[in-house]
C-alpha cells in the first residue's frame, strides 16, 4: 500500500503583526520530499508516529512536505498554496491512505480555515481516500475539518508532551479501518467559551477535568476523544473550546459523549479565564524571594502564541527594581543582532534593543530599551531540542548574540523562538541554573524544562499581542455571544 504523510502546522494569531511567509516554515522554508522524512522521522511529532506505523505496515511512504512555523500573523496566501499544492499533487498521483500532522488553528490571508479548506480540497480530489488527522490541543476545530476526514485525534497535554501519542492513536485507528475491522464515525461540537491559554494547563483545574472526560470516554471504548481548548487569539467564527469523538459505527454514541464532554467545559467556564496583577506588583514579589532561579514569565509577548518577541517592559521593570544576575531571552531583534556582530565579540556597545515592531491591533507602538553592554557570544543559533516537547526537532534562532550589561545577559536572535529547551541559553554559553532571574517569553512551555530548575515562577503582565486581557482585542468575526466577551 502507498501512504502519503505530510505536515502543515501553524497557530495563527490574527492580531499579530509578525508576518508568516514561506520562509517562516522550517529552516528558511519547509522540508520537501525525502528531506521531510529525514527531518521528522526521529522526532516526537505526530508525523514521526505516522512514519513508524507506515514502515511497520510495510507501506510505501511519500512525504511531500513537512512545514511547521512558530505562531505569528496570518499565513501568506502564496506560502499556503505551495504547502497545499505539494500535498494535493502527491494525492492525485494515487495513494491508499493520507496521514496529516496539522495544527487546527491556521488562518491564511484569504481563508479563516486553512486546515478545513485543505481537507475539503483533498476530499474533492479523492472522495473515498481514508484520511487521518492529528491536531493540537489548541485547535479551533470547524465543521469543515470534521466533514472531510475520517479520523481526528488531538493532543491531551499542555504543555504538549504527547504529540507523538496523538499521531500514534490516529494511525492505529486508520489502520484498523483499512483492515476492515472498524468503521469510524465522528461527532463534533463546541461551546461559546473563549478559554484563556494560561488556564489550559492540563494538570490543573477545569482544563484537567475537561481533558480527563475525554480520556474517560476512550477508557469506556470510544476509539478517540479529544477536548480542545482552542486558540483564543484567532478572530474567526469557530474559535473557542470544542470536542471531537470517534466511535466505531455508532454516531449516536459519539454525539452524546461529545456533548457530555462539552457540557463540563460550559459549566466551569469561569475557571478558564485568567486574571493578572500589575507588573510592578509581580516584580516586587519576585524581589522578595532569596533563592533562584526565579522565572519571570513575560507571557503577554509569548512567541508561541504569536507575540512579537521584542517587547522590553518586563526587563525594564526588573532593572528599575534593582534586579541583577538576570538572563533574558530570546529577544527577536535582527537589527540589534547585526550591530552586535559588526562590533564583534568583546566589544562594548550601546544600542536600542527590542521594540522594533508596532502592534496596531492593540494600539501599541514598539518601545526599544537602550542598553549598554559587552558582546559575549555570536552563534548561528542552532540547537536540537532535547525534550520532552518537540524532542529531536532541530531549532533555528537565526544569528544569535549575547549582550552582557553587567546586570543582565540578553540573548538576541533573528527568528522567533519559544524557550522550548534550556538550549536557548546553553547553546550561547549561558548556564540558566546559575542565574537569579530568568525572563522567559513563555506561557506554558517553560514548565517541563525550566520549572524543574526554578525556585519560583511568576507570571508578569507586560505588553503584547498575546495578553490574557481579552478587552484589548477588537474581535469582529468570532461568533457572538461568547464568554467572557459577552456575559
Amino acid at each position: 500500500m502507498k501512504f502519503v504523510i505530510a505536515q502543515m502546522n501553524h497557530e495563527t494569531n490574527t492580531f499579530s503583526p509578525v508576518p508568516t511567509p514561506l520562509s517562516a516554515f522550517g529552516n528558511n522554508g519547509p522540508y520537501f520530499g525525502r528531506a521531510a522524512y529525514d527531518a521528522m522521522q526521529s522526532t516526537a511529532m505526530p508525523m514521526a508516529a505516522f512514519i513508524k506505523h507506515a514502515n511497520d505496515f510495510g507501506a510505501e511512504i511519500v512525504t511531500p512536505v513537512a512545514a511547521m512555523a512558530p505562531p505569528s500573523g496570518p499565513v501568506a496566501a502564496a506560502a499556503y498554496r505551495v504547502i497545499c499544492d505539494s500535498i494535493c499533487n502527491s494525492v492525485t498521483q494515487g495513494c491508499d491512505a493520507l496521514l496529516l500532522d496539522l495544527h487546527g488553528a491556521m488562518v491564511v490571508e484569504n481563508s479563516d480555515d486553512g486546515e478545513g479548506d485543505l481537507l475539503e480540497r483533498l476530499r474533492e480530489l479523492a472522495p473515498r481516500l481514508p484520511i487521518a488527522v492529528a491536531l493540537d490541543l489548541h485547535a479551533n476545530v470547524t465543521e469543515k475539518m470534521v466533514a472531510n476526514c475520517d479520523v481526528i485525534a488531538g493532543y491531551k497535554t499542555y504543555p504538549h508532551v504527547d504529540m507523538y501519542e496523538a499521531g500514534d492513536l490516529a494511525t492505529r485507528i486508520l489502520l484498523r479501518y483499512l483492515k476492515g475491522e472498524i468503521k469510524p464515525v465522528m461527532a463534533w461540537g463546541n461551546r461559546p467559551v473563549l478559554a484563556q491559554t494560561l488556564k489550559m494547563n492540563t494538570s490543573q483545574g477545569a482544563m484537567r477535568d475537561f481533558v480527563q472526560a475525554a480520556k474517560n470516554a476512550e477508557a469506556k471504548g470510544l476509539l478517540a476523544a479529544t477536548a480542545f481548548g482552542g486558540f483564543p487569539l484567532a478572530d474567526i467564527h469557530d474559535a473557542g473550546v470544542s470536542a471531537v469523538v470517534v466511535a466505531d459505527g455508532n454516531r449516536a454514541q459519539a454525539e452524546s459523549t461529545c456533548n457530555e464532554i462539552l457540557d463540563l467545559a460550559w459549566q466551569r467556564r469561569e475557571e478558564f479565564i485568567f486574571y493578572g496583577e500589575p507588573l510592578a506588583d509581580s516584580i516586587a514579589k519576585a524581589m522578595q524571594i532569596e533563592a533562584g532561579p526565579i522565572l519571570l514569565l513575560d507571557h503577554c509577548d509569548n512567541c508561541a502564541s504569536g507575540g512579537t518577541q521584542d517587547t522590553m517592559r518586563v526587563l525594564a521593570e526588573a532593572l528599575l527594581r534593582g534586579a541583577s544576575n538576570i538572563a533574558v531571552g530570546p529577544i527577536r531583534d535582527g537589527e540589534a543582532v547585526a550591530r552586535c556582530i559588526a562590533a564583534g565579540v568583546g566589544a562594548k556597545i550601546t544600542l536600542p534593543v527590542g521594540g522594533k515592531m508596532d502592534m496596531p491591533s492593540i494600539g501599541v507602538r514598539g518601545e526599544p530599551l537602550q542598553l549598554t553592554g559587552v558582546v559575549r557570544a555570536i552563534t548561528d543559533g542552532e540547537y536540537t531540542i532535547t525534550g520532552p516537547q518537540l524532542t529531536g526537532v532541530r531549532s533555528y534562532m537565526g544569528r544569535t548574540v549575547v549582550l552582557d550589561t553587567g546586570t543582565a545577559e540578553v540573548v538576541i536572535c533573528e527568528r522567533s523562538q519559544e524557550p522550548w529547551d534550556l538550549g536557548v541559553f546553553t547553546s550561547v554559553g549561558i548556564d540558566p541554573r546559575r542565574k537569579k532571574f530568568l525572563i522567559l517569553k513563555s506561557r506554558m512551555y517553560y514548565r517541563p524544562v525550566f520549572l524543574p530548575i526554578a525556585k519560583a515562577a511568576i507570571e508578569c503582565n507586560g505588553v503584547g499581542v498575546t495578553s490574557s486581557d481579552w478587552t484589548l482585542f477588537p474581535y469582529k468575526k468570532i461568533r457572538r455571544p461568547i464568554f467572557p466577551l459577552d456575559t
